[in-house]
């Protein structure tokens, strides 16, 4: 079975494809569409064998949680035990957007969904076809990532017919997604507040909203073996099928050190992928040299970022190297996901070494 891919914009909704992949969905069946942030793969949240479908279809552990997409925000109240005051404050600022909340859930959400825990992560998207389709299913549909488990993100619909092609009913194809990162995660089942994905979303737009809410500590150390609160906590993510590691120090050092590693390369017959930016591409001589974007422009090195790395895996590189981004703003939800997608390997370079 192939996926029917449907293309549509906001602009001009395909109003009878969205019917007919909300009946998919209504059926158990799954269908992957556009949001802002990636493409999602959904299913039917509130029926058990749908959730377990995505996680098949992904490959991906049933104890990794899956966010509940809703559309409406009298649907919130349904699916969670409680909304406390905080998530209310973040709700009618941020949604709809790219903020996953956690909350206590309600009896109605099955476990199969929420990876076995007591607690629900709910967003709802800004995307206009992501808020028809929701609506079309009956206004509840989990939808993680639309890739295979570990892979980097999809931010096209070609992206998804790669990974799940042949494993899905439907693809609504809604072009390339706006923001390219997955949304912000913040848990209110602790008295603080705890980010447990950053994104679009920073930790400082948060404290100014909110006061006390701090990052999760898990957040920049390796894999734990505990139950994961989040998606993509737990597990390797995002990563290119060659090997990844993100070189970090002052941007001289860094710059070098590149270089002396894709010259080592070159000497064994081999070439590396690096990932620059606009203001440092021109500075590798050797190698698949591919610019993410500018530093001047936090945004579009988070848009490139997932499309980088797919695109990596059309070359013959075995070895990828990466620029580290600590940007202003966004720093935190784009190394977050480097250092996943490189299982957290790092060279540190000194710059008067």
């Amino acid at each position: 079975m192939r996926a029917e891919v449907v293309s549509m914009t906001a602009d001009r909704l395909d109003m009878e494809a969205i019917r007919r992949g909300g009946e998919i969905l209504k059926q158990g069946g799954l269908v992957a569409f556009p949001t802002e942030t990636v493409y999602g793969l959904g299913g039917d949240a509130l029926n058990p064998q749908a959730s377990m479908k995505i996680y098949a279809a992904k490959g991906r552990p049933s104890d990794n949680p899956l966010i509940v997409h809703i559309a409406e925000f009298d649907k919130l109240a349904p699916i969670v035990a409680e909304v406390p005051e905080k998530a209310k404050i973040l709700a009618e600022k941020y949604w709809p957007g790219p903020l996953t909340m956690i909350l206590p859930k309600s009896d109605l959400v099955p476990q199969e969904t929420t990876g076995g825990l007591d607690s629900v992560a709910v967003r709802f998207p800004s995307d206009r076809i992501a808020q028809e389709l929701i609506k079309a299913a009956g206004g509840y549909v989990a939808a993680p990532s639309a890739n295979t488990s570990g892979r980097p993100s999809p931010t096209t619909a070609q992206h998804v017919e790669e990974d799940l092609g042949e494993t899905i009913e439907m693809i609504i194809d809604g072009g390339q997604v706006g923001i390219g990162l997955e949304s912000t995660i913040v848990d209110f089942t602790e008295d603080v507040p705890v980010v447990l994905r950053p994104g679009y979303i920073s930790l400082e737009m948060l404290q100014e909203t909110l006061g006390d809410v701090r990052m999760d500590k898990g957040l920049i150390a390796a894999d734990s073996k505990v139950r994961p609160k989040a998606p993509g906590m737990k597990y390797r993510h995002y990563a290119p099928k060659a090997d990844l590691a993100i070189v970090e120090g002052a941007q001289e050092a860094v710059i070098d050190k590149i270089n002396q590693l894709a010259a080592q390369a070159k000497e064994h017959g081999e070439q590396v992928g690096i990932i620059a930016t606009d203001e440092t591409k021109d500075r590798y001589p050797e190698g698949l040299v591919v610019s993410i974007g500018s530093r001047k422009e936090e945004e579009s090195i988070a848009h490139h970022l997932y499309e980088v790395l797919r695109d990596f895996d059309q070359s013959a590189v075995k070895s990828i190297y990466s620029e580290a981004f600590y940007t202003p703003r966004m720093g935190q939800a784009i190394m977050n996901r480097l250092l996943k997608a490189a299982g957290h390997k790092i060279i540190r370079v000194d710059s008067e070494k």
